[in-house]
């Protein structure tokens, strides 16, 4: 009897851009109840990433989930994977600590192969062949079937990722139309952009297109109705005046006539938007690969995208912040630009003072370049006769935040908020929609915010570490005495803050062997007081992220820094330092982790088999601050 032949995998083909469909050998796939779907829409909008299983959560019970909620999800997923199908390859939906990752190829999604195009189309547009350019970005744009998801923008979840891909679509429309001016065919893009435009009329480069492409056919005054139109809606709605690329493009469409050139892509790097205010980029920059590839994917897409590193201090979020800046240079053309939430202190800076200043850094119009950082200057409400100095009143401050929001629409910038204490201060400075994207740092990984990417920041490898090290003491004295120096890094925690600090006291030390600067790292009583570089202290970033902490933080912090050192505990053995309940003592180690001022090293398990670890720098400085705390009672 000859035997079976295993079953060919079926082909599956899934469709984002309209409504979700799914089809398997051509036929279509029945894919479920309402609630299932929700979650593979989900899945395919971030296909080949892991999602947090919080995501998944929000966007199936966008308001209270149930008690069950966790455990319904694992049923839609195990449903899922059987939909899927296993075929011979690796399991297409699987779980790690990240979330849930669904692995799908280019031939079949819809969105993959849109991204795909529109990259080609864009790399085809930068070396100058115009005409297979406009032809992918074409066949890009003829992949959508209408809005993205439709049928299920109901959850405010699946509407925010549907956004984004709207967002998308609206960048890659716009560079087919200037691919299309430039190539000499205004008549196709009139036409095409015409209803586009109606529905966005707040962003710029949109309108900047239409009206070349009118004016080019011959459609003069139609072509300055468009910029007429458009300034009347910007003074009305936000209180803003055109750009000055635009209005220039305006006058020249006056007195040009006819004439004006075909050309209608802005210079990249043109003008002082264009500037990377950002700081210089670390030169000894190690390891990170992971979280860059995330940063550069995520980020570069540009289209309201927003990323959070978040990681205890010292864990390296701010140099990996701006290396990402440096990286994704070619895809902002309107500028990188860092902001630091927090003073030199740690005290949170308030947003009138931060909002001050990215006007002044970005030249937004109304602002005022010489008003000094803590010193607010609005614009006026009605003229220049009542401008005027003063402290701004919470009216004012959501004047200026909305101000700043929409002088995003029309940029593609990257905006770096580093530091934030919170949430609240973010989302005021989150652009509502248009090119831009925002990469936050925090400490925390700001719960609050709904709908960003977070990428947690842990402590580098061991091989990074001493990389890195090496890189700052000379390779040939880490050679010399590899084993030293890997005591070196694991008594910095691995932190690079740690691992900086220390190679650069060991640099000026040049007689300290490492063993014996080793062997004062591994001693609890001075391994702070060793981690001094002129006016760098790791204690002061230490101090920092222990004042973030509420009262019952410290306190409990303090109380668990009794455990051993460098050795993972249970929650048991928690509620026990705590003196608490288990239940009181799980809400308690959940909000630490949030801080990073706790880890959690294993996967996705139960509360009671779970293992949680205190980073040793952060252990050692939590039982330099028990004295003080641990005196009080842990509220309850």
């Amino acid at each position: 009897m000859p035997l079976a032949q295993p079953a060919t995998p079926a082909r599956l083909r899934f469709a984002v851009l309209g409504p979700l469909t799914g089809e398997a050998d051509g036929r279509p796939l029945a894919l479920g109840p309402l609630k299932q779907r929700l979650v593979l829409a989900v899945l395919l909008s971030r296909a080949n990433t892991a999602v947090p299983v919080d995501l998944l959560t929000d966007a199936v019970w966008p308001e209270e989930p149930p008690r069950t909620a966790r455990k319904n999800l694992q049923v839609y997923i195990c449903t899922l994977r059987t939909l899927l199908g296993r075929g011979d390859g690796p399991d297409r939906l699987v779980h790690s600590a990240a979330g849930y990752l669904l692995r799908v190829a280019e031939p079949e999604l819809d969105l993959l192969r849109f991204r795909a195009l529109a990259r080609a189309g864009r790399a085809a547009a930068d070396g100058g062949a115009l005409a297979p350019a406009a032809r992918l970005l074409r066949q890009a744009l003829d992949l959508w079937q209408g809005p993205p998801l439709a049928d299920l923008r109901r959850s405010p979840a699946v509407e925010a990722e549907a956004g984004r891909l709207e967002a998308r679509c609206l960048g890659v429309h716009e560079d087919w139309a200037e691919t299309e001016l430039e190539l000499g065919n205004p008549g196709a893009v009139a036409e095409d952009l015409a209803e586009l435009a109606e529905r966005h009329p707040l962003r710029e480069r949109l309108q900047a297109a239409r009206m070349n492409a009118l004016h080019l056919s011959g459609r003069q005054a139609e072509a300055l109705a468009v910029y007429d139109t458009h300034r009347q809606l910007l003074a009305r709605e936000l209180g803003l005046e055109p750009s000055p690329a635009l209005t220039a493009r305006y006058r020249e469409l006056l007195a040009r006539g006819r004439s004006l050139p075909t050309a209608a892509r802005p210079e990249r790097g043109a003008g002082p938007n264009g500037a990377a205010l950002l700081p210089a980029d670390t030169a000894d920059f190690t390891g990170r690969t992971d979280e860059l590839c995330c940063l550069v994917d995520e980020l570069g897409e540009g289209g309201g995208r927003v990323a959070v590193l978040s990681g205890p201090a010292g864990c390296g979020k701010t140099a990996l912040a701006v290396h990402a800046g440096h990286l994704l240079a070619d895809r902002f053309p309107d500028g990188r630009v860092l902001v630091r939430l927090r003073t030199e202190d740690g005290t949170a800076r308030p947003l009138p003072e931060v909002l001050a200043e990215l006007a002044v850094l970005t030249g937004r119009p109304g602002a005022a370049p010489a008003a000094p950082v803590g010193a607010v200057r609005l614009a006026p409400a009605q003229g220049p006769d009542h401008s005027s100095d003063h402290a701004p009143g919470p009216g004012d401050t959501a004047r200026a935040a909305a101000l700043w929001r929409a002088s995003l629409a029309g940029r593609r910038l990257l905006l770096i908020l580093d530091d934030a204490p919170g949430e609240a201060v973010v989302r005021e400075l989150l652009p509502g929609f248009g090119p831009s994207a925002v990469l936050v740092t925090s400490r925390s990984q700001l719960a609050g915010l709904a709908s960003v990417r977070r990428v947690a920041v842990p402590p580098l490898a061991p091989t990074e570490a001493l990389d890195l090290l090496g890189r700052i003491v000379g390779t040939g004295r880490t050679g010399a005495d590899r084993a030293a120096a890997a005591r070196i890094v694991a008594a910095c925690g691995l932190l690079p803050l740690a691992v900086r600090v220390a190679g650069t006291r060991l640099a000026v030390l040049r007689h300290l062997p490492l063993a014996e600067y080793a062997a004062r790292l591994e001693d609890p009583a001075g391994a702070l007081d060793e981690l001094v570089a002129g006016d760098v202290t790791v204690r002061a970033r230490l101090d920092s992220g222990w004042h973030d902490l509420t009262d019952r933080g410290r306190l409990a912090l303090a109380r668990l820094a009794a455990l051993p050192l460098a050795l993972l505990f249970t929650l048991p053995e928690a509620a026990a330092a705590l003196g608490r309940p288990e239940r009181l003592a799980l809400r308690t180690l959940e909000a630490l982790t949030d801080t990073g001022a706790v880890t959690s090293p294993t996967g996705e398990v139960t509360a009671h088999a779970a293992l949680y670890a205190l980073p040793r720098l952060t252990h050692l400085h939590a039982r330099e601050r028990a004295v003080e705390a641990v005196r009080a009672p842990v509220p309850t």
